[in-house]
């Protein structure tokens, strides 16, 4: 079967006018449909960067990208992006808010209208569909954001840490919630996240990326032997604390090999 993304020797560098920096050095994986992949490494090293390549906003210096097996060169409507804050219209209500992808792209549709109003009742938000985003917590307008990336129906979403700006209590419930919808959706997703914990929960791989210029140093498979497979049931199982040890001294292991170095 043909993977839904596919990435072969990607390369790229930053360039400005005290010369280049390179950021992402021969970077290849590919994802399988219904897979949800994380991305984890360094501050800096260019997760956010590798997003940006695959939605079409940066163009690699090298290698080549393939969504669904056909070359990718610019921003696909089969991409949808996830990012850090919900960048919801204070003007807008949360129906209008969560129509804007398809208002900018000639897509509203009489059956887009209808879609988003099943949507926003399926995801618990039916009843706000009239208020601001204001009138929201911070949970429910990333699960409106999710909705409004969702409606397009797109075959690949990235996400760019959705959860950061979230308070602790708050991230790991709709981090929970927005998993399991996506699960339910049958999405493939990519996930850029600092937080290891989020990773294992999450995810059914993660891929550790060294510092910049960043190269994969490792792929590691998520499987856990547990019921009822949800992200907050995840944290509780013993797999567990073995992966996060497991990511916890790859990521370290630059580190770790200079302070045993005389």
């Amino acid at each position: 079967m043909t993977p839904i993304l596919e990435l072969k020797n990607i390369h790229y560098s930053y360039h400005t006018l005290d010369g280049e920096t390179k950021a992402l050095s021969d970077i290849s994986f590919s994802l399988a449909k219904g897979e949800f992949t994380a991305v984890v490494g360094p501050s800096g090293c260019g997760k956010s960067t590798l997003l940006s390549l695959i939605d079409g906003l940066f163009r690699p210096e090298s290698g080549e990208l393939l969504l669904g097996g056909e070359s990718l060169t610019e921003n696909s409507e089969k991409i949808g992006y996830m990012l850090q804050h919900d960048h919801l219209f204070e003007w807008r209500t949360i129906y209008r808010n969560i129509l804007l992808g398809a208002e900018i792209t000639g897509r509203l549709t009489p059956e887009i209208k209808q879609r988003a109003s099943r949507m926003l009742e399926q995801y618990g938000l039916k009843q706000f569909a009239r208020s601001k985003p204001s009138e929201l917590s911070g949970g429910m307008r990333q699960r409106a954001a999710l909705i409004r990336t969702l409606l397009l129906e797109p075959e690949l979403l990235l996400l760019d840490e959705p959860f950061s700006a979230l308070d602790y209590q708050t991230r790991l419930t709709v981090s929970d919630d927005i998993g399991q919808i996506i699960r339910r959706t049958g999405k493939t997703a990519l996930l850029v996240t600092h937080d290891l914990s989020e990773a294992v929960s999450l995810s059914d791989r993660v891929i550790v990326l060294t510092k910049r210029p960043a190269t994969i140093a490792r792929i590691v498979p998520i499987t856990f032997s547990i019921e009822n497979d949800t992200p907050l049931n995840r944290r509780n199982a013993p797999e567990f604390k073995t992966y996060f040890n497991e990511l916890w001294k790859e990521l370290n292991h630059d580190e770790q090999t200079n302070e045993g170095t005389p």
